[in-house]
Protein backbone atom coordinates (compact mmCIF):
# COMPACT_ATOMS: atom_id res chain seq x y z
CA UNK A 1 0.00 0.00 0.00
CA UNK A 2 2.82 2.38 0.85
CA UNK A 3 4.54 1.75 -2.49
CA UNK A 4 1.26 2.24 -4.33
CA UNK A 5 0.61 5.44 -2.42
CA UNK A 6 4.08 6.77 -3.21
CA UNK A 7 3.67 5.90 -6.89
CA UNK A 8 0.26 7.56 -6.95
CA UNK A 9 1.64 10.68 -5.26
CA UNK A 10 4.54 10.87 -7.70
CA UNK A 11 2.15 10.49 -10.62
CA UNK A 12 -0.06 13.29 -9.31
CA UNK A 13 3.02 15.45 -8.76
CA UNK A 14 4.19 14.86 -12.35
CA UNK A 15 0.75 15.66 -13.76
CA UNK A 16 0.51 18.83 -11.68
CA UNK A 17 4.01 19.90 -12.76
CA UNK A 18 3.25 19.31 -16.42
CA UNK A 19 -0.06 21.13 -16.16
CA UNK A 20 1.64 24.07 -14.43
CA UNK A 21 4.29 24.16 -17.15
CA UNK A 22 1.58 24.14 -19.83
CA UNK A 23 -0.20 27.05 -18.14
CA UNK A 24 3.06 28.98 -17.87
CA UNK A 25 3.81 28.35 -21.56
CA UNK A 26 0.32 29.46 -22.58
CA UNK A 27 0.53 32.59 -20.44
CA UNK A 28 3.82 33.40 -22.13
CA UNK A 29 1.99 33.11 -25.46
CA UNK A 30 -0.81 35.35 -24.16
CA UNK A 31 1.68 37.98 -23.05
CA UNK A 32 3.26 37.99 -26.51
CA UNK A 33 -0.10 37.93 -28.29
CA UNK A 34 -1.55 40.87 -26.37
CA UNK A 35 1.67 42.85 -26.64
CA UNK A 36 1.48 42.53 -30.42
CA UNK A 37 -2.25 43.20 -30.65
CA UNK A 38 -1.89 46.25 -28.40
CA UNK A 39 0.78 47.72 -30.68
CA UNK A 40 -1.28 46.85 -33.76
CA UNK A 41 -4.35 48.64 -32.39
CA UNK A 42 -2.26 51.59 -31.25
CA UNK A 43 -1.61 52.57 -34.87
CA UNK A 44 -5.35 52.77 -35.54
CA UNK A 45 -5.89 54.88 -32.42
CA UNK A 46 -3.25 57.32 -33.61
CA UNK A 47 -4.80 57.35 -37.11
CA UNK A 48 -8.01 58.84 -35.66
CA UNK A 49 -8.73 61.83 -37.87
CA UNK A 50 -11.90 63.62 -36.77
CA UNK A 51 -11.89 67.42 -36.39
CA UNK A 52 -10.80 67.35 -32.75
CA UNK A 53 -8.00 64.82 -33.09
CA UNK A 54 -6.46 64.91 -29.61
CA UNK A 55 -8.30 62.24 -27.66
CA UNK A 56 -9.05 62.40 -23.95
CA UNK A 57 -11.62 60.24 -22.12
CA UNK A 58 -14.01 63.21 -22.10
CA UNK A 59 -13.36 64.39 -25.68
CA UNK A 60 -16.50 65.40 -27.58
CA UNK A 61 -15.97 65.23 -31.37
CA UNK A 62 -17.64 68.56 -32.07
CA UNK A 63 -19.12 67.38 -35.38
CA UNK A 64 -22.24 65.58 -36.62
CA UNK A 65 -22.77 61.88 -35.97
CA UNK A 66 -22.13 59.89 -39.15
CA UNK A 67 -21.10 56.31 -39.89
CA UNK A 68 -17.49 57.47 -40.20
CA UNK A 69 -17.38 59.66 -37.11
CA UNK A 70 -19.20 57.06 -34.98
CA UNK A 71 -16.93 54.22 -36.08
CA UNK A 72 -13.70 56.14 -35.58
CA UNK A 73 -14.66 57.47 -32.16
CA UNK A 74 -16.16 54.16 -30.99
CA UNK A 75 -12.99 52.27 -31.93
CA UNK A 76 -10.25 54.80 -31.16
CA UNK A 77 -11.72 56.22 -27.96
CA UNK A 78 -13.61 53.15 -26.82
CA UNK A 79 -13.06 49.59 -28.03
CA UNK A 80 -9.26 49.89 -28.49
CA UNK A 81 -8.49 51.74 -25.25
CA UNK A 82 -7.88 48.69 -23.02
CA UNK A 83 -4.51 48.06 -24.67
CA UNK A 84 -2.32 50.43 -22.58
CA UNK A 85 -3.55 49.03 -19.22
CA UNK A 86 -2.97 45.56 -20.69
CA UNK A 87 0.64 46.44 -21.51
CA UNK A 88 1.27 47.94 -18.07
CA UNK A 89 -0.20 44.91 -16.26
CA UNK A 90 1.92 42.55 -18.36
CA UNK A 91 5.02 44.68 -17.70
CA UNK A 92 4.43 44.74 -13.94
CA UNK A 93 3.70 41.02 -13.79
CA UNK A 94 6.79 40.06 -15.78
CA UNK A 95 9.06 42.42 -13.84
CA UNK A 96 7.83 40.91 -10.57
CA UNK A 97 8.65 37.43 -11.89
CA UNK A 98 12.36 38.31 -11.93
CA UNK A 99 12.77 39.07 -8.23
CA UNK A 100 15.42 36.36 -8.01
CA UNK A 101 17.74 38.66 -9.97
CA UNK A 102 19.59 41.55 -8.25
CA UNK A 103 17.82 44.91 -8.48
CA UNK A 104 20.95 46.65 -9.79
CA UNK A 105 21.33 44.10 -12.58
CA UNK A 106 17.70 44.46 -13.63
CA UNK A 107 17.85 48.25 -13.56
CA UNK A 108 20.93 48.29 -15.77
CA UNK A 109 19.14 45.99 -18.20
CA UNK A 110 16.16 48.33 -18.33
CA UNK A 111 18.47 51.19 -19.30
CA UNK A 112 19.45 49.11 -22.33
CA UNK A 113 15.94 47.90 -23.16
CA UNK A 114 14.03 51.13 -22.46
CA UNK A 115 16.22 54.24 -22.16
CA UNK A 116 18.44 53.65 -25.20
CA UNK A 117 15.51 52.91 -27.56
CA UNK A 118 13.66 55.92 -26.12
CA UNK A 119 16.53 58.28 -26.90
CA UNK A 120 17.16 56.69 -30.31
CA UNK A 121 13.58 56.84 -31.56
CA UNK A 122 13.03 60.30 -30.11
CA UNK A 123 16.02 61.42 -32.19
CA UNK A 124 14.59 59.65 -35.25
CA UNK A 125 11.33 61.59 -34.87
CA UNK A 126 13.22 64.88 -34.65
CA UNK A 127 15.41 64.03 -37.63
CA UNK A 128 12.41 63.04 -39.74
CA UNK A 129 10.67 66.32 -38.90
CA UNK A 130 13.84 68.31 -39.65
CA UNK A 131 14.25 66.67 -43.07
CA UNK A 132 10.59 67.16 -43.98
CA UNK A 133 10.93 70.86 -43.20
CA UNK A 134 13.66 71.19 -45.85
CA UNK A 135 11.15 70.88 -48.70
CA UNK A 136 8.32 73.35 -49.34
CA UNK A 137 5.41 70.86 -49.62
CA UNK A 138 6.37 68.67 -46.67
CA UNK A 139 7.25 71.77 -44.61
CA UNK A 140 3.67 72.94 -45.20
CA UNK A 141 2.39 69.53 -44.09
CA UNK A 142 4.43 69.66 -40.86
CA UNK A 143 3.21 73.18 -40.12
CA UNK A 144 -0.42 72.21 -40.76
CA UNK A 145 -0.25 69.38 -38.20
CA UNK A 146 0.81 71.83 -35.43
CA UNK A 147 2.80 68.92 -34.00
CA UNK A 148 5.85 71.08 -33.37
CA UNK A 149 4.13 74.35 -32.52
CA UNK A 150 5.84 76.02 -29.61
CA UNK A 151 4.04 79.39 -29.65
CA UNK A 152 1.82 81.45 -31.94
CA UNK A 153 4.62 82.30 -34.39
CA UNK A 154 6.81 79.17 -34.29
CA UNK A 155 5.36 76.08 -35.96
CA UNK A 156 8.52 74.31 -37.13
CA UNK A 157 11.54 72.63 -35.61
CA UNK A 158 13.75 75.07 -37.51
CA UNK A 159 12.31 77.84 -35.34
CA UNK A 160 13.45 76.21 -32.09
CA UNK A 161 16.30 77.31 -29.86
CA UNK A 162 18.87 74.60 -29.15
CA UNK A 163 17.61 74.04 -25.62
CA UNK A 164 14.05 73.61 -26.91
CA UNK A 165 15.27 70.90 -29.29
CA UNK A 166 17.02 69.25 -26.35
CA UNK A 167 13.83 69.36 -24.29
CA UNK A 168 11.91 67.84 -27.19
CA UNK A 169 14.43 65.03 -27.48
CA UNK A 170 14.56 64.20 -23.77
CA UNK A 171 11.10 64.94 -22.41
CA UNK A 172 8.53 65.75 -25.13
CA UNK A 173 9.31 63.52 -28.12
CA UNK A 174 7.83 64.21 -31.52
CA UNK A 175 7.40 60.43 -31.49
CA UNK A 176 4.76 60.97 -28.82
CA UNK A 177 4.05 57.26 -28.25
CA UNK A 178 7.40 57.04 -26.43
CA UNK A 179 5.77 58.36 -23.24
CA UNK A 180 4.92 54.75 -22.46
CA UNK A 181 8.51 53.50 -22.21
CA UNK A 182 9.59 56.69 -20.44
CA UNK A 183 7.17 56.19 -17.55
CA UNK A 184 7.68 52.41 -17.65
CA UNK A 185 11.38 52.99 -16.98
CA UNK A 186 10.49 55.17 -13.99
CA UNK A 187 8.16 52.49 -12.58
CA UNK A 188 10.84 49.85 -13.08
CA UNK A 189 13.33 51.96 -11.14
CA UNK A 190 10.73 52.55 -8.42
CA UNK A 191 9.85 48.83 -8.30
CA UNK A 192 11.08 48.12 -4.73
CA UNK A 193 8.89 50.93 -3.37
CA UNK A 194 5.91 49.87 -5.49
CA UNK A 195 6.29 46.24 -4.41
CA UNK A 196 6.33 47.27 -0.75
CA UNK A 197 3.23 49.42 -1.26
CA UNK A 198 1.20 46.64 -2.86
CA UNK A 199 2.27 43.94 -0.39
CA UNK A 200 2.15 45.82 2.91
CA UNK A 201 -1.38 45.28 4.32
CA UNK A 202 -1.96 48.87 5.48
CA UNK A 203 0.00 50.67 2.75
CA UNK A 204 -1.77 48.65 0.05
CA UNK A 205 -5.20 50.09 0.87
CA UNK A 206 -3.94 53.66 0.86
CA UNK A 207 -1.77 53.16 -2.22
CA UNK A 208 -4.42 51.58 -4.42
CA UNK A 209 -7.02 54.12 -3.28
CA UNK A 210 -4.75 56.92 -4.46
CA UNK A 211 -3.77 55.04 -7.64
CA UNK A 212 -7.41 54.44 -8.60
CA UNK A 213 -8.26 58.11 -8.04
CA UNK A 214 -5.30 59.20 -10.17
CA UNK A 215 -6.40 56.81 -12.90
CA UNK A 216 -10.00 57.99 -12.85
CA UNK A 217 -8.82 61.60 -12.94
CA UNK A 218 -6.51 60.80 -15.90
CA UNK A 219 -3.66 62.45 -14.06
CA UNK A 220 -0.46 62.73 -16.05
CA UNK A 221 2.93 64.41 -15.85
CA UNK A 222 6.24 63.94 -17.67
CA UNK A 223 7.49 61.06 -15.51
CA UNK A 224 4.33 60.06 -13.71
CA UNK A 225 0.73 59.31 -14.65
CA UNK A 226 -2.21 57.47 -13.16
CA UNK A 227 -2.91 54.75 -15.70
CA UNK A 228 0.56 53.25 -15.71
CA UNK A 229 0.94 53.51 -11.95
CA UNK A 230 -2.29 51.64 -11.26
CA UNK A 231 -1.94 48.84 -13.77
CA UNK A 232 1.81 48.29 -13.42
CA UNK A 233 1.30 48.00 -9.66
CA UNK A 234 -1.69 45.73 -10.21
CA UNK A 235 0.53 43.45 -12.29
CA UNK A 236 3.03 43.28 -9.41
CA UNK A 237 0.26 42.49 -6.93
CA UNK A 238 -1.21 39.77 -9.14
CA UNK A 239 2.13 38.01 -9.50
CA UNK A 240 3.13 38.29 -5.85
CA UNK A 241 -0.22 37.16 -4.44
CA UNK A 242 -0.71 34.29 -6.88
CA UNK A 243 -3.85 35.85 -8.38
CA UNK A 244 -5.33 33.39 -10.88
CA UNK A 245 -4.72 34.81 -14.34
CA UNK A 246 -5.75 31.55 -16.02
CA UNK A 247 -9.28 31.02 -14.78
CA UNK A 248 -11.51 33.99 -13.95
CA UNK A 249 -13.33 34.28 -10.66
CA UNK A 250 -17.13 34.48 -10.86
CA UNK A 251 -17.13 38.26 -10.67
CA UNK A 252 -14.69 38.36 -13.62
CA UNK A 253 -16.87 36.36 -16.02
CA UNK A 254 -15.65 37.42 -19.49
CA UNK A 255 -19.12 37.04 -21.02
CA UNK A 256 -20.64 39.47 -18.51
CA UNK A 257 -17.81 41.95 -18.88
CA UNK A 258 -17.92 41.72 -22.68
CA UNK A 259 -21.58 42.73 -22.53
CA UNK A 260 -20.69 45.67 -20.28
CA UNK A 261 -17.81 46.56 -22.59
CA UNK A 262 -19.96 46.59 -25.72
CA UNK A 263 -22.95 48.40 -24.19
CA UNK A 264 -21.05 51.20 -22.49
CA UNK A 265 -18.63 51.76 -25.37
CA UNK A 266 -21.62 52.44 -27.62
CA UNK A 267 -23.38 54.51 -24.91
CA UNK A 268 -20.27 56.62 -24.35
CA UNK A 269 -19.85 57.23 -28.08
CA UNK A 270 -23.46 58.32 -28.55
CA UNK A 271 -23.23 60.57 -25.50
CA UNK A 272 -20.02 62.17 -26.80
CA UNK A 273 -21.81 63.19 -29.99
CA UNK A 274 -25.10 64.15 -28.37
CA UNK A 275 -24.05 65.76 -25.09
CA UNK A 276 -25.40 69.30 -24.87
CA UNK A 277 -25.49 69.71 -21.11
CA UNK A 278 -23.09 70.98 -18.50
CA UNK A 279 -21.07 68.38 -16.66
CA UNK A 280 -20.97 65.89 -19.54
CA UNK A 281 -17.19 65.53 -19.28
CA UNK A 282 -17.16 63.74 -15.88
CA UNK A 283 -19.84 61.32 -17.12
CA UNK A 284 -17.82 60.58 -20.25
CA UNK A 285 -14.69 60.08 -18.16
CA UNK A 286 -16.36 57.56 -15.83
CA UNK A 287 -17.90 55.69 -18.75
CA UNK A 288 -14.49 55.62 -20.42
CA UNK A 289 -12.87 54.03 -17.36
CA UNK A 290 -15.63 51.42 -17.21
CA UNK A 291 -15.08 50.61 -20.89
CA UNK A 292 -11.32 50.28 -20.35
CA UNK A 293 -11.66 47.94 -17.37
CA UNK A 294 -14.40 45.80 -18.90
CA UNK A 295 -12.44 45.52 -22.15
CA UNK A 296 -9.36 44.47 -20.24
CA UNK A 297 -11.18 41.66 -18.41
CA UNK A 298 -13.10 40.49 -21.49
CA UNK A 299 -9.97 40.43 -23.65
CA UNK A 300 -7.70 38.62 -21.19
CA UNK A 301 -10.12 35.95 -19.99
CA UNK A 302 -12.39 35.66 -23.01
CA UNK A 303 -10.06 35.32 -26.00
CA UNK A 304 -8.03 32.20 -25.16
CA UNK A 305 -9.28 30.34 -28.25
CA UNK A 306 -8.16 33.24 -30.46
CA UNK A 307 -4.77 33.35 -28.74
CA UNK A 308 -4.25 29.61 -29.28
CA UNK A 309 -5.25 29.81 -32.92
CA UNK A 310 -2.97 32.75 -33.66
CA UNK A 311 0.03 31.51 -31.68
CA UNK A 312 -0.16 28.16 -33.49
CA UNK A 313 0.39 29.94 -36.81
CA UNK A 314 4.05 30.40 -37.74
CA UNK A 315 3.32 33.54 -39.73
CA UNK A 316 1.65 35.17 -36.73
CA UNK A 317 4.48 34.25 -34.34
CA UNK A 318 6.97 35.66 -36.87
CA UNK A 319 4.90 38.83 -37.22
CA UNK A 320 4.56 39.30 -33.45
CA UNK A 321 8.33 39.61 -33.13
CA UNK A 322 8.05 43.07 -34.70
CA UNK A 323 5.69 44.54 -32.09
CA UNK A 324 8.25 47.09 -30.96
CA UNK A 325 9.06 48.18 -34.51
CA UNK A 326 5.37 48.86 -35.14
CA UNK A 327 5.26 50.84 -31.90
CA UNK A 328 8.38 52.86 -32.64
CA UNK A 329 8.02 53.56 -36.37
CA UNK A 330 4.38 54.55 -36.81
CA UNK A 331 4.48 57.98 -35.15
CA UNK A 332 4.91 60.79 -36.04
CA UNK A 333 4.61 59.30 -39.54
CA UNK A 334 0.91 58.59 -39.05
CA UNK A 335 0.19 62.27 -38.32
CA UNK A 336 2.26 63.66 -41.19
CA UNK A 337 0.89 61.10 -43.64
CA UNK A 338 -2.72 61.73 -42.57
CA UNK A 339 -2.34 65.45 -43.12
CA UNK A 340 -0.66 64.94 -46.52
CA UNK A 341 -3.44 62.58 -47.61
CA UNK A 342 -6.13 64.98 -46.44
CA UNK A 343 -4.56 67.85 -48.36
CA UNK A 344 -4.48 65.69 -51.49
CA UNK A 345 -7.83 63.85 -51.50
CA UNK A 346 -10.18 65.82 -49.25
CA UNK A 347 -12.68 65.99 -52.12
CA UNK A 348 -12.99 62.18 -52.31
CA UNK A 349 -16.05 60.46 -50.88
CA UNK A 350 -15.22 58.62 -47.66
CA UNK A 351 -11.62 59.87 -47.56
CA UNK A 352 -11.53 59.98 -43.76
CA UNK A 353 -12.60 56.37 -43.31
CA UNK A 354 -10.30 55.20 -46.09
CA UNK A 355 -7.40 56.93 -44.37
CA UNK A 356 -8.36 55.56 -40.96
CA UNK A 357 -8.44 51.97 -42.25
CA UNK A 358 -5.72 51.84 -44.91
CA UNK A 359 -3.00 54.13 -43.56
CA UNK A 360 -2.42 52.09 -40.36
CA UNK A 361 -2.18 48.89 -42.41
CA UNK A 362 0.40 50.49 -44.70
CA UNK A 363 2.45 51.80 -41.76
CA UNK A 364 2.33 48.41 -40.02
CA UNK A 365 3.53 46.76 -43.23
CA UNK A 366 6.35 49.31 -43.59
CA UNK A 367 7.36 48.79 -39.94
CA UNK A 368 7.50 45.01 -40.33
CA UNK A 369 9.46 45.16 -43.60
CA UNK A 370 11.92 47.65 -42.12
CA UNK A 371 12.28 45.53 -39.01
CA UNK A 372 12.85 42.35 -41.01
CA UNK A 373 15.50 44.05 -43.15
CA UNK A 374 17.35 45.54 -40.18
CA UNK A 375 17.21 42.26 -38.25
CA UNK A 376 18.65 40.37 -41.21
CA UNK A 377 21.32 42.81 -42.34
CA UNK A 378 22.35 44.70 -39.19
CA UNK A 379 21.14 42.59 -36.24
CA UNK A 380 23.24 44.41 -33.63
CA UNK A 381 21.88 47.79 -34.67
CA UNK A 382 18.38 46.31 -34.76
CA UNK A 383 18.92 44.99 -31.24
CA UNK A 384 19.99 48.45 -30.09
CA UNK A 385 16.92 50.12 -31.62
CA UNK A 386 14.52 47.59 -30.09
CA UNK A 387 16.24 46.98 -26.76
CA UNK A 388 16.93 43.40 -27.81
CA UNK A 389 13.30 42.61 -28.64
CA UNK A 390 12.39 40.35 -31.53
CA UNK A 391 15.89 38.97 -32.15
CA UNK A 392 14.96 35.36 -31.46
Amino acid sequence: MNNRSCTHSRLISIIVSEFTAMLAAFNSQKFRFWSFVSMFLLVFVHAYNLNISYLQPWTMPGEPLTATSFTEYWLANGIFRFRIPMLFIISGYLFALSDHKPYKERTKKRVRTLLYPYLAWSAVGLLLSFVLELFPYSRHVVAETHMLQIDESRLLLHDYHWYEVLARWLFFPVSYQLWFIRVLLIYNIAYPALRWCVLHPVARKVFFSIAVLLWIATFGFVFFEGEGLLFFSLGIWMQKTGFDIDKPKKWLSPLVWFGIFLFFSVAKTLLAFGAHFGGAEPVLMLLHKLVVFSGLVAAWYGCDALVRWCMNRKWFVWLSAFSFMIYAVHAPLVVYASKAIFLAISNWYGYRMLTFVLLPLVLILVSVILGAMLRKWVPRFYGFLTGGRGLG
